[in-house]
């Protein structure tokens, strides 16, 4: 049953048990955002779309000729991003009618792509992460085509006359800060923040790097002491809340600093980047095995965090209470069949996590049913009993209090006298009746009804500066030529797998 139906009162639980299992083939899989379905990647560089209603795959996208490396939906599920090991990033369109589906755009690269990820707010921007150690954002919008490489801004150590100024254009910034092969760590894993104002990219030697997703400026750089090479980020749906997965096998919970809004302090100068060292309000491990993790998630109310574990002998899924100073709430079993991801339901206490061998488990936290809370007077009982209706059990009002009534209504007297018409027929009924009028009365609008008129900033000197203060510049630019993404204009087309269906 509904769990908001069975107790409304409730908060959000983890999962405890394995609901069903898909036997999809796949690497990995990932809810979409209004959690239906479910994508998966498999090995041979196809990905399904599985319905969860039906358990059965809709949807299959044949367009890479190596394996699946990420995949990622867009923010209302019409498109969904696969990126591969053949230099490939492709973008499908679920409301698409062709088959079988053809691309509706496809990035190339120059080496193998590690991961892809859509820009929270518009798919037309995607955030790349190369095998070489660099990572892109790629913009697919007509008036803003390009290809921009995140670059760290730090000057080469050298002689002081020929370091240039630290504050530049970021012509410049990308000209003069270009960190050399010796000097700098190459980039392991970047994702958006869940506004889509930053970008943040971790390291291979233990930095986080935070840009601006408008300018391709960085403003941040953290360290992150004893973590070695960063292997991934999870955001909390507030954005505050990030947790790190790393080389050392430790996740570690941070609450992230306010970053200003990038503003320029002039043409040629800039504003200084944020460089501090951030310190873990948690650190989570396995105490036992001392294993590393293949993922993490957070829960739709961030009071959770799940940390797949890469134990090679089980499938182990720890899940910690965040809301209790991060104690280790449970450790679920799934079984000998190692687990490859983890990924959480986007508003449910549900959980798919993906085997080894191909299997997507959909674990679930089971509810007793409460009945009480349908009729004040239920009760549950252990055997069935037999039941006598009372008479008047199910009658809507009581027959005494009818009765009253109406002898109540017959001893009232009714005047049949009176004549009301005109301006007393508006008093009487609540202005039912036609308005009076004369000429001690106005009508809306008149000489002595006062008119308040908003004023806008256009009226003065200043106006246009005074809208443009108001703008957030970083989400009015994501928001310039929006996808068709919109809920309630696009359908999805559904092509069954009749083998795999009549299998479920």
């Amino acid at each position: 049953m509904n769990e908001s139906l069975i107790n409304p009162f409730s908060t959000l639980s983890h999962p405890t048990a394995v609901q069903t299992s898909l036997f999809a083939g796949a690497l990995f899989a990932k809810f979409d955002p209004t959690g239906r379905f479910i994508a998966a990647a498999r090995l041979n560089g196809s990905a399904e779309i599985w319905d969860l209603e039906t358990r059965a795959p809709i949807r299959w996208y044949d367009g890479h000729v190596k394996t699946i490396t990420s995949i990622d939906w867009s923010r209302n599920s019409r498109y969904i991003l696969t990126s591969s090991k053949d230099w490939n990033v492709l973008i499908w369109d679920l409301s698409s009618t062709c088959d079988p589906p053809q691309r509706h755009a496809a990035i190339r690269f120059d080496a193998p792509v590690m991961a892809a990820s859509f820009h929270p707010k518009n798919s037309q921007i995607i955030l790349v992460v190369l095998a070489t150690g660099e990572a892109y954002v790629c913009d697919l919008r007509k008036q803003n085509k390009s290809r921009v490489e995140l670059l760290e801004t730090i000057p080469d150590e050298g002689d002081e006359e020929d370091v240039p100024p630290r504050y530049a254009s970021p012509s410049e910034l990308r000209s003069l800060f270009l960190m050399s092969a010796e000097s700098s760590a190459p980039m392991t894993t970047a994702r958006f923040d869940p506004t889509g104002r930053n970008v943040f990219v971790g390291t291979a030697s233990g930095y986080i790097l935070v840009f601006n997703t408008r300018t391709k400026t960085m403003i941040a750089r953290h360290k992150i002491s004893g973590a070695g090479a960063m292997k991934g980020f999870d955001f909390a749906k507030a954005g505050r809340r990030v947790v790190t997965n790393s080389s050392d096998r430790t996740l570690r919970q941070f609450i992230l600093p306010n970053y200003a809004p990038y503003q320029p302090i002039s043409e040629t100068e800039q504003p200084p980047f944020l460089d501090v060292e951030l310190e873990p309000t948690h650190r989570f491990s396995d105490p036992i095995n001392k294993t590393a993790w293949h993922a993490m998630c957070y829960s739709p109310d961030g009071e959770w965090l799940a940390g797949g574990s890469a134990d090679p002998a089980g499938h182990k899924i720890y899940v910690w209470d965040l809301s209790n100073d991060g104690q280790l709430a449970t450790a679920l079993d799934g079984g000998r069949e190692p687990l490859t991801y983890l990924h959480w339901h986007p508003t449910k206490s549900s959980l798919a996590s993906t085997t080894n061998h191909g299997s997507i488990l959909i674990w679930h936290n089971p509810t007793p049913e409460r009945w009480g809370a349908f009729a004040g007077g239920f009760e549950e009982v252990d055997e069935n009993v037999e039941y006598e209706e009372r008479e008047d059990e199910f009658d809507i009002e009581d027959e005494a209090v009818l009765f009253e009534r109406k002898m109540k209504a017959e001893e009232e007297e009714v005047d049949i006298d009176t004549v009301v018409s005109g301006s007393q027929t508006s008093a009487l009924f609540g202005g039912s009746g036609p308005a009076p009028s004369g000429p001690g009365t106005q009508s809306a609008g008149g000489a002595g009804t006062p008119i308040h008129v908003a004023s806008s900033g256009m009226e003065n000197g200043n106006g246009a500066a005074d809208d443009l203060a108001g703008i957030d510049l970083d989400a009015a630019w994501a928001e310039e030529d929006p996808d068709c993404d919109v809920l309630s204009q696009w359908k999805v087309k559904v092509v069954m797998d009749n083998d795999a269906a009549d299998f479920y």
